[in-house]
C-alpha cells in the first residue's frame, strides 16, 4: 500500500528527518535524530509518513513493533490509531510499540482503554544535574572526584582532552575495535557488535550534514593514543545534553570520571541536565550510571493492544 510506504533511515534524509524529530520536545534518547542513526542497523529500522508525523517501525528478530510517533503533541493519539491500523489489517498482528515516553501514553489513556501499558524499568533513562557532572561537588560524589583526581595525578603531562571532528574518525575506529575487543560484559543481544558498527558507519556519512547536527565528540589521548571517546547531542530549549556514547579503556583509572567531567565541561558549559540514556537491563551498567546519583528516571514504557 503506497500509504505505507517504508523508507530506510539514509543519511541524505537527515533534515527531513530532523524536522519530524523536532515536532514535539524531546523526553527520551529515542527522540534524538542522532541517536536513530546509530542504532539504525541493529533495529532494522524503517518508517513510513502519514498525515500527521513519522511512524518508525522495528524488528531485531521477535516480530515487529513500534515506538512513540514523531508528530505534535496534539496528534499522537491520531498517529497511534493510524499505527493501530497498519499493524492490524497490513501487518495482520496487533498493535506493539516499546520504548514509547510518556506522552504517548497519556494521549492513549485520555481516549481508551484497549491497550496494556507497563513500564520497562530496562529502558529508563538517566538524568543528572549538568551542575554536578562538571563540578563532582558534593558528598554524593566523593568516590568520583577521587577517581577523576587520581586520573590527573598518575597521567600528569601524558593526557590531551579535546573536541574531535569526522577528520578523526580513523583515530575513532580504530580505538571502538580496541574497546569492544577488550569488552567482557555479557550480552545476548549482541548490542555492542551493532553499536559499533553503527557509530562507525554514522561518522562515515556525518560530515554531509555537521552543521546540523547540535552534537559534539570529545576524546583523551593518553600517551599519544585515544583511550577515550563520547558523543552528545545538546537540545537548546531543554537545555539537556543526550550522551549517545561513552567508550573509555577500563584498566586506566579514573578515565571514565575525567572524560564525563571533562566532556560536560568544556562542550556543554551551559546545560542543566544530562540524559545518559538506558541501562539495557545490563546490571554492571545499571550500577555505573547509578552511581552518578540521577536527580530522576525518564520512565518508558511498553504498550500492547489488547485481545
Amino acid at each position: 500500500m503506497d500509504k505505507y510506504k517504508l523508507h530506510k533511515i539514509d543519511i541524505k534524509d537527515y533534515k527531513i528527518l530532523k524536522k519530524y524529530f523536532a515536532l514535539r520536545p524531546a523526553r527520551t534518547c529515542e527522540s534524538i535524530v542522532n541517536n536513530s542513526f546509530i542504532w539504525r542497523d541493529y533495529y532494522n529500522a524503517r518508517y513510513y509518513i502519514n498525515d500527521y508525523g513519522i511512524v518508525f517501525l522495528y524488528d531485531v528478530g521477535e516480530g515487529m513493533f513500534t515506538s512513540s510517533p514523531l508528530c505534535r503533541k496534539e496528534h499522537i493519539y491520531d498517529c497511534v490509531e493510524d499505527m493501530r491500523q497498519y499493524f492490524n489489517n497490513v501487518l495482520d498482528k496487533k498493535l506493539i510499540m516499546c520504548v514509547t515516553d510518556y506522552d504517548t501514553v497519556e494521549a492513549i489513556e485520555a481516549v481508551t482503554d484497549i491497550y496494556d501499558i507497563r513500564e520497562d524499568r530496562r529502558y529508563f533513562d538517566y538524568v543528572y544535574d549538568a551542575c554536578k557532572l562538571r563540578t563532582l561537588s558534593g558528598k554524593a560524589y566523593h568516590k568520583k572526584k577521587n577517581h577523576y583526581n587520581s586520573f590527573l595525578k598518575a597521567y600528569d603531562g601524558r593526557y590531551e582532552a579535546k573536541i574531535l571532528s569526522s577528520d578523526d574518525r580513523e583515530v575513532i575506529f580504530d580505538f571502538l575495535d580496541r574497546w569492544h575487543s577488550a569488552r567482557v560484559i555479557k550480552d545476548d543481544y549482541n548490542r555492542d557488535d551493532y553499536e559499533v558498527a553503527g557509530i562507525k558507519r554514522f561518522l562515515s556519512e556525518m560530515n554531509i550534514v555537521d552543521d546540523d547536527m547540535n552534537m559534539k565528540m570529545f576524546g583523551v589521548y593518553v600517551d599519544g593514543v585515544l583511550e577515550a571517546f563520547t558523543i552528545g547531542t545538546y537540545l537548546h530549549d531543554l537545555r539537556m545534553v543526550f550522551v549517545h556514547v561513552e567508550k573509555a579503556n577500563p584498566d586506566i583509572r579514573g578515565l571514565y570520571a575525567f572524560i564525563n567531567r571533562e566532556f560536560q565541561s568544556i562542550c556543554f558549559p551551559l546545560a542543566a541536565f544530562v540524559n545518559r540514556e538506558d541501562d539495557m537491563g545490563l546490571e554492571g551498567l545499571r550500577q555505573a550510571k547509578m552511581s552518578y546519583n540521577p536527580v530522576y528516571m525518564e520512565k518508558k514504557y511498553t504498550i500492547t493492544e489488547k485481545n
